[in-house]
């Protein structure tokens, strides 16, 4: 029979580990669980062995250490999140749980993060209390599902879904970020054989025309000129587009940069459609997700409200609140608003008439999310023949124009 090594936690928090021979990986689940035992980690043995041998010749030591980055990200905070959801609901109490997290803790600045949560609670506050002292990891959508479990006596239960939610919103940053990646390449490759050819190509034909004046022609002229104002001045160049870079950067994060480019980025034809579902598939997935764990509804719209990095469409979602809070019904302050599409009130009416809102919410965000991501796929699929064709375009004319110099050359020449 194959052996597992197994490491599971005790009920008292004490981390224990071994192996155990079983016909079957469930058989031998079944075997330590029975033994009182939350199990953390199975595998068979045989097939861990060399496994654990290549991650620890894989560990930072030394110099790697040092340059291990120890800040805390939101990947963090979602295996935190799925790590106390499977300690609870295997019947550890929080305390535990949260002592059992520490030793599991790879990174430090995680250890030390739920050290302190587990003093706060230790001391008699409750884990939201204790969550609302680190704003900067967790924000109010997070500790508000938490406390609606607390208020429920579900806290296991909610975050399971919570760290639903955080992995289906991390998908979908990540399928934008993937997305961007290649254009990217494709826009430095340009930059750079732009550069190859002004700042090396260029100039060894200088000495050829250096004779030729006036009869050269005119678009062998110009690109002689920027070739060689391009390394004559590249240092100065550099100067001036790194300061640059760092002015607009300044204003770009300022608050007047932002209001400026949040708006023209609603108006532009192809991204514009998609950065407004995208913000609304955050509005629509906090809103639903709060709902459906029971935080009221004004509650859960000021939290939801908040999720949206757009600020024009967050100051247009301000104005449902005050409408609902004074009597009105959900789907006419959103349909007031004016950024929400037919498809998007029908589902939120039919939701309100039905008392299935955080339902039929995250319904309307599952399909903001697909439109995103399959507009992200058209827009791409646009966008990257588009670089490859202005990439060739400039190195052609670039070309084309040494070229027509070479053959003026040639002319005089006969």
């Amino acid at each position: 029979m194959p052996e597992f090594a197994w490491k599971a936690a005790r009920a008292n928090a004490e981390i224990v580990e071994g192996r155990i021979t079983a016909a079957t990986q469930a058989r031998a689940m079944q075997q330590l669980r029975s033994q009182g035992l939350t199990l953390l980690t199975i595998a068979e043995a045989a097939a861990l062995a060399p496994v654990s041998s290549l991650m620890a010749d894989t560990q930072p030591s030394g110099l790697g250490k040092l340059f291990q980055n120890d800040k805390i990200t939101q990947v963090d905070i979602l295996a935190l999140s799925s790590e106390l959801s499977i300690m609870l609901k295997a019947g550890l109490a929080l305390d535990n749980a949260l002592r059992v997290l520490i030793g599991m803790n790879a990174k430090p600045a995680m250890g030390r993060l739920t050290q302190t949560l587990l003093a706060d609670v230790k001391g008699g506050a409750t884990l939201s209390k204790a969550l609302s002292k680190h704003p900067e990891q967790f924000n109010s959508f997070f500790i508000n599902m938490i406390r609606s479990g607390e208020a429920s006596g579900q806290l296991s239960d909610v975050l399971e879904r919570l760290v639903e939610h955080l992995e289906r919103l991390k998908a979908l940053r990540e399928s934008v970020i993937s997305a961007i990646i290649y254009p990217c390449i494709l826009l430095g490759v340009a930059v750079i054989s732009l550069v190859v050819m002004l700042g090396f190509v260029v100039p060894q034909f200088e000495v050829l025309f250096n004779d030729m004046g006036d009869k050269l022609p005119m678009a062998t002229r110009i690109v002689m000129v920027v070739g060689h104002a391009f390394t004559d001045y590249a240092l100065i160049m550099g100067i001036v587009l790194f300061f640059g870079f760092l002015i607009v950067r300044k204003w770009w994060n300022s608050a007047t940069g932002q209001r400026w480019w949040q708006a023209k980025a609603l108006r532009l034809p192809v991204l514009g459609p998609l950065v407004l579902k995208y913000n609304l598939t955050l509005f629509a997935r906090s809103l639903g997700t709060l709902m459906g764990n029971g935080v009221p509804l004004m509650a859960a719209l000021q939290i939801a409200i908040q999720t949206v990095g757009n600020g024009n469409l967050r100051q247009a979602l301000e104005t449902i609140p005050p409408k609902v809070k004074g009597g009105g019904k959900m789907v006419d302050a959103i349909s007031s608003c004016g950024i929400f599409e037919p498809l998007a009130v029908n589902l939120i009416k039919v939701g309100e008439e039905t008392g299935r809102m955080g339902t039929m919410l995250l319904e309307l965000a599952r399909i903001f999310n697909t439109d995103v991501e399959n507009g992200v796929k058209r827009g791409l699929t646009l966008l990257e023949p588009l670089l490859i064709m202005v990439l060739g375009i400039l190195i052609a004319s670039i070309i084309v124009s040494i070229l027509l110099g070479i053959l003026s050359v040639n002319d005089l020449a006969v």
